[in-house]
């Protein structure tokens, strides 16, 4: 692969699925690969137009002294130093960055990157935050595994277990002092560590569909600022998956609920989850819409708790939600207005980041990852959606009477 794929929607998806089936580094015991090719990338600086000496040979950085090109011009500069030049003019416009890095990239992820197509969040610090990830380990950083009842007795104690085919991705475990904090009360059991942290959750009702194309569920883990050892302000979890049976995938976020002992913000558009909440006795895990008081909910949204995704002004606090997060929380921030200038944001769920880069708010069913975890910022900052209390002035009608002569007399 020596240039950019075409557009995901437009056979660049297919081609990303046969390129990284093609890893040499993921052979079986007969030496092949899952494609029964190899992969190669070749970047950009390699094989440039115009970088390329009479020998053949590129030109990456600037030369100290100018070297003939094989087109027999003179060469000034590197590769690598021009391109870097093109990047830096371009960092004021995030679609035109997007697609320089398309046209011309450096690393995989940057050959892979769709069209931008007027996106909705910062395209430039998605993919800061992408290029950040994968020059990680990133198994150091995130562990896949499952989550189990301990012994196999619902509605004990949450256990979590690494497991290589597990659908749960984490980078925080709670101190056991922080796990299965859940309170008995009349009415149910109830989370205890809602000041930690708020997941969101996009659900789905039908087990199967025809050609089994049916979109994923996705759960979305979200911390805010606390006294507790926790992260601030970070994801800690993803769940991008569509098990065999909707029950497996309704019972597969309600363990992580009760694990991480943190309400729930659930679509209530499809509400099989919501009652399997309820049944269980979990009720008090599924926060109420927070865009309403409480007197103002309807009958159904009173029993089961939940948020509709139909409401115009719900999509756009959605939308809003994730935006304002990305600018705080993922890539560089170059202005130091919310950390150190040169400190890179901790999103490393890179699944979820392109997700991101991809959403359609006019066409938002097939964003799982992005729906859910927008829900997730959304919980935690509930009292932002709240409606401003309107203060009627109490009128109070006192007589008054005018203080002139020996009687007075009542002014109207």
């Amino acid at each position: 692969m020596g240039s950019t794929s075409n557009a995901l929607d437009k056979g660049g998806n297919n081609f990303k699925k046969l390129y990284e089936d093609s890893n040499v580094k993921s052979r079986n015991a007969n030496g092949q690969t899952k494609s029964g090719l190899y992969s190669l990338f070749i970047p950009m600086e390699w094989n440039m137009e115009g970088f390329i000496d009479i020998y053949g040979q590129p030109v990456l950085t600037k030369p100290e002294d100018k070297i003939r090109g094989v087109d027999n011009e003179w060469i000034y500069n590197g590769a690598v130093d021009y391109w870097k030049a093109e990047v830096e003019s371009l960092k004021s416009d995030a679609d035109a960055l997007n697609e320089y890095y398309r046209q011309f990239p450096r690393s995989e992820s940057h050959a892979f990157r769709d069209e931008s197509k007027g996106s909705l969040f910062n395209l430039t610090k998605i993919y800061q935050q992408i290029d950040y990830n994968d020059s990680l380990i990133i198994q150091h950083h995130l562990t896949r595994g499952s989550f189990y009842w301990d012994n196999g007795i619902k509605d004990s104690k949450v256990i979590f277990r690494p497991d290589k085919s597990g659908r749960f991705l984490v980078s925080w475990i709670p101190p056991k002092s922080l796990q299965n904090k859940v309170i008995d009360r009349r009415n149910g059991k109830f989370p205890m560590n809602e000041h930690i942290g708020a997941f969101g959750c996009d659900s789905y009702d039908i087990s199967g569909t025809v050609g089994g194309r049916g979109s994923n569920g996705a759960l979305h883990g979200l911390t805010k600022f606390s006294m507790e050892d926790a992260p601030s302000n970070e994801f800690f979890l993803e769940y991008i998956a569509r098990p065999q049976t909707a029950e497996i995938f309704f019972e597969e976020v309600l363990m992580a609920c009760v694990f991480y002992s943190m309400p729930i913000l659930i679509e209530n558009n499809k509400p099989r989850l919501l009652y399997h909440f309820k049944n269980r006795g979990y009720r008090g895990f599924c926060m109420n819409r927070p865009d309403k008081h409480l007197n103002k909910l309807s009958k159904s949204e009173k029993e089961l708790g939940g948020i509709p995704n139909s409401s115009e002004d719900v999509k756009q606090s959605h939308a809003a939600a994730i935006e304002s997060y990305i600018e705080k929380n993922v890539g560089l921030d170059f202005e130091g207005q919310f950390r150190e200038s040169d400190t890179m944001g901790s999103m490393l769920f890179t699944r979820t980041l392109e997700d991101w880069a991809k959403f359609d708010i006019s066409n938002r069913t097939q964003y799982d990852a992005t729906i859910s975890s927008g829900l997730a910022i959304m919980a935690n900052q509930k009292h932002m959606y709240l409606p401003q209390k309107k203060e009627s002035k109490i009128k109070l009608n006192f007589a008054r009477y005018t203080n002139k002569g020996t009687i007075s007399e009542l002014l109207t």
